[in-house]
């Protein structure tokens, strides 16, 4: 058993890791580039990496990756000292995935549904401004969620 929550912990911290890299990617190169182009390079750009990063490696290891080991690590690790550390990691990725789905996500969609040729409509109907702000706040609490369960794989080894 102990072998079990110290391979859940990594695995959650391994995924963790990796979609807190790819929001923080958005955050800090990809949507500043993106913010520099006119509207139709960023319009048809924007959607076609939406539509790349939309892929069973992308969603397996880090999207939902991160979700499924970090409530696994948190099961396994009922009763144990890394079990506050997984519960805190999965209430802040809980928020990033409902601000994905609520928020981001709907957005995305609605890009790369919209039609004609007024690329600087559909960039503003986009709200590039509210997609980036919320993307900051992903990245932020993935960000914790990530040192949280680094905390637990410590705990855990101490133990």
């Amino acid at each position: 058993m102990n072998t079990l929550r110290a391979v859940s912990l990594l695995a959650a911290t391994l995924t963790m890791g990796l979609i807190t890299g790819a929001f923080a990617l958005y955050a800090h190169s990809i949507m500043p580039g993106l913010k520099t182009t006119d509207d139709r390079t960023f319009v048809t750009a924007f959607a076609a990496m939406d539509r790349a990063i939309i892929n069973p490696w992308f969603m397996l290891t880090a999207f939902l990756g991160a979700l499924v080991f970090t409530v696994a690590a948190t099961l396994v690790n009922l009763g144990e000292d890394a079990f506050p550390f997984a519960v805190a990691a999965l209430v802040a990725y809980g928020v990033v995935f409902v601000i994905t789905m609520v928020v981001n996500v709907p957005l995305n969609d609605a890009l790369k549904a919209a039609t004609g040729s007024d690329f600087t409509a559909i960039r503003e109907r986009f709200q590039e401004g509210r997609w980036v702000a919320w993307n900051l706040v992903r990245t932020f609490l993935s960000g914790g969620a990530f040192v949280a369960l680094s905390w637990a794989l410590l705990v855990h080894d101490r133990t």
